[in-house]
């Protein structure tokens, strides 16, 4: 009777889960043309801050720290803090150049901010292209892109990397993704939003 029991409530906590889970939409004009307009409101906020959580692995080595990203149009900075080591480092520039600070003595400079991330870190992250998925929009090549149930992006797979969204802040409009977490091969880049402004 015991097991019986124990067997019911464990399939009823699995039902429960899966009537939690999002499930995905292939796209169709509507949902194509919504997801335009969407991208459209966002693109004319080009002014925006987050707070969060950052961690990036190339599958045997990583790191993680808490994040602000700063952008206005396309000048952007980021300030990592990391707890292990308690250093921070900042990544700024716009679409011309790069400026890294924090790791050495004097500051590094690079044409581009993804080469110079992962010259000095080991950290392949698509600086430009990230701009675009953190708000869940699309960047401006080629992209894939799968839906959730309520219409907003589940995924966007774009220049070799698959971008899932995991959760949204619903407070915002448009709503703005809160986990994102993006992988191209043995690379993973995980973001936890903690506030967007």
């Amino acid at each position: 009777m015991a097991v019986r029991s124990r067997s019911t409530a464990l399939v009823a906590l699995l039902l429960a889960l899966a009537g939690c889970a999002t499930p995905k939409v292939k796209p169709d004009a509507d949902l194509l043309a919504r997801q335009t307009e969407r991208e459209r409101l966002i693109a004319a906020q080009p002014k925006w801050q987050l707070e969060g959580r950052l961690g990036v692995s190339d599958g045997r080595d990583g790191g993680s720290g808490s994040l602000q990203w700063h952008q206005d149009g396309d000048r952007y900075q980021f300030s990592v803090h990391a707890p292990v080591t308690g250093k921070t480092w900042v990544l700024s520039g716009d679409s011309t150049h790069a400026k890294l600070e924090g790791l050495r003595d004097q500051p590094i400079g690079g044409d581009d901010a993804s080469t110079l991330l992962e010259r000095e870190l080991g950290w392949h992250v698509p600086v430009s292209d990230l701009t675009s998925w953190v708000r869940g929009s699309r960047a401006k090549s080629e992209a894939r892109i799968e839906f959730r149930g309520d219409g907003l992006p589940a995924v966007i797979e774009q220049d070799g990397w698959k971008v899932e969204y995991l959760d949204y802040d619903s407070s915002r409009q448009p709503p703005l993704p809160s986990r994102i977490f993006a992988s191209r091969g043995d690379y993973r880049v995980r973001l936890a939003v903690k506030q967007w402004q």
